[in-house]
Order: structure tokens, then C-alpha cells, then sequence
């Protein structure tokens, strides 16, 4: 067991907790990520003047935390020439079309040919936050395709996951859904949790677990047999708007886990637009993939 202490300067006052501590690893290479100090707190292993503490703390001058964790080793991740689409790259970040069927990390005993073997090859500098997700600042389901954005730096990442916590990035996206959509906007404001008896899944959860959870849609055209639909999420829970177009009866074509329908070849689900605020210049930046043809062909053979 190890363990680092620090003290809150004035100018770290406003950060959130887990914000403040990943940045404090990551200059000192101490190679803990976010998601890991989380869990930390959870589990009561960081503590304020020898105390345990909320992870919803707002940290003050002068407070002293002391932060125990167990060494890992970074997985032996491997460069693989796997081809990207880069839609833009400067010293900071880079914004990647991610392919549907294309996984974004490796997971446990899946160490090759995603995403993060890829960057490897064809980025020099990538940002080490998390050791084994290299790189990447947000993720996207394997089967979606679309926007997703890479920071190089650790300052670049951190600035991103902010923004990402804060709500304030903008994200679109496009869907085929069953059905014909009733509305032509409105909003699916339904709790998320952890499904009950199967881990791998998210459900609907109005318990005292239940995440909040905010999808904005609209409708852009209509058949008998299926829609086409912009999504706007303002939270960014997993599998949000899979969960939340099944549970208004309109589940996303091709999603084999949660659709229970393989009406189309893969999940129709496309990530079509991110706009952030750039972490250096400070500069809006925004990024739009057009609808694929193979959303628009099929719904029009219908």
C-alpha cells in the first residue's frame, strides 16, 4: 500500500475533489486515474486530517488529505497500424471518426486492435492520466460510431474532463429508431442505474441508486417502421440513450442488447457533432460528421 499527502493551495480552491487529487497524480507521474480516485474515496481511503470523506467535498485552503491506493502496473499495450480518420489534430488534442465495431480501450484480457493501440501508432504524445487508456478523455460504445476526442497532454486532458463534468461540452447525435416516433421533439428526463442481475447492462432505476439522467430528441423524419432522430444528451451516463429510447418504446435499431431487434447491420447510432472549448486558446471549437448514407438509404427503402 502506498500513499501520497497534500495540501490545498488558494489557487485550487473551486476544483472538484477528484479533479484536484488526478491532477496532483498526474504531475508527480504517480499514475492514478480519475475513475480510480473515485473509488478511492468510496472506499474511505482518502481522508481529510485523518478522516473519511464524501466525494462530493468542496476542498478549502489549507485542508490536508492523505491518499492510500495500491500500485498497478499499466497494461503492455502495443502500437498497432490500425487506420483513423483524423478530422483534426494540434499539439493539444486530436478529434478521431470512430468506426462502428471499433473498441475504444482495451478491457480485461483484451489488450489489441482497439482504438488506444491505434493512437499509439500514430501519435507520439498522448496523455497518461490513465495509464491504460492512453489518450483517451471520453469513450463511445464499440458498436457507435462517430466524434471522439483525444487529448495528447495531461493539462489538455484534464481541461476536457472538466468541461465533461461541468455538462458543458456539446454533443449530438444521430439514431434509427423502431417505430414511428410520436412527437417531433421532447425530452426523456428517466434515473439510470446498474441493471439488477446483469452487471454489463444499465436499466432504468427510480430507486435511491438511480442516476439522473436528461436526453433531449428530435424528430427529423418518420415511417411506419422507423424514425430518424437527433439526440441531445445533457447528462453522459453509459449506454444513456440506448436505455432511453427502449424505455419509450423505441429502441435503437440494431441493438442486440437492449433493442432485442437486428433490423439493420450494426447499432444505428452515430455521434455527429462535438463543439468544446479548446483547454490552451480557450477557443469554442466545434467538429459535424454528415448523417450516414446507410441511415438515410434504409429508412428510405421503407
Amino acid at each position: 500500500m502506498k500513499e501520497f499527502n497534500l495540501t490545498v493551495e488558494e489557487s485550487d480552491v473551486g476544483i472538484r475533489l477528484d479533479l484536484y487529487l488526478a491532477r496532483y497524480a498526474s504531475e508527480k507521474k504517480i499514475g492514478i486515474s480519475r475513475t480510480a480516485i473515485q473509488k478511492l474515496v468510496r472506499e474511505g481511503k482518502v481522508t481529510l486530517d485523518g478522516v473519511p470523506i464524501s466525494v462530493h467535498h468542496k476542498i478549502k485552503v489549507g485542508e490536508l488529505f492523505n491518499v492510500k491506493f495500491e500500485e498497478t502496473k499499466p497494461d503492455n499495450l502495443e502500437p498497432e497500424p490500425i487506420p483513423l480518420d483524423i478530422i483534426y489534430e494540434d499539439n493539444d488534442l486530436a478529434v478521431i471518426n470512430k468506426p462502428s465495431g471499433m473498441v475504444v480501450h482495451p478491457g480485461a484480457g483484451n489488450a489489441q486492435h482497439t482504438l488506444v493501440n491505434a493512437l499509439l501508432y500514430h501519435f507520439k504524445d498522448l496523455s497518461h492520466i490513465q495509464p491504460n487508456r492512453p489518450g483517451i478523455v471520453h469513450r463511445l460504445d464499440k458498436d457507435t460510431s462517430g466524434l471522439l476526442l483525444i487529448a495528447k497532454n495531461d493539462k489538455a486532458h484534464l481541461a476536457l474532463v472538466k468541461q465533461f463534468a461541468e455538462h458543458s461540452i456539446k454533443r449530438q447525435y444521430t439514431a434509427l429508431v423502431k417505430g414511428r416516433m410520436e412527437f417531433d421533439e421532447n425530452v426523456i428526463e428517466v434515473p439510470l442505474g446498474r441493471h439488477s442481475k446483469n452487471w454489463k447492462k444499465v436499466s432504468v432505476d427510480f430507486g435511491t441508486t438511480g442516476k439522473y439522467a436528461k436526453t433531449h430528441y428530435r424528430t427529423l423524419k418518420r415511417t411506419q417502421k422507423a424514425s430518424l432522430i437527433q439526440l441531445n444528451p445533457t447528462t453522459g451516463r453509459t449506454h444513456q440513450l440506448r436505455v432511453h429510447l427502449d424505455f419509450i418504446g423505441h429502441p435503437i435499431l440494431g441493438d442486440s442488447k437492449y433493442g432485442r431487434n437486428n433490423a439493420f447491420d450494426r447499432l444505428a447510432l452515430h455521434a455527429n457533432y462535438i463543439g468544446f472549448m479548446h483547454p490552451m486558446t480557450l477557443k469554442f471549437m466545434e467538429f459535424s460528421l454528415p448523417i450516414p448514407e446507410e441511415f438515410i438509404n434504409w429508412l428510405d427503402k421503407g
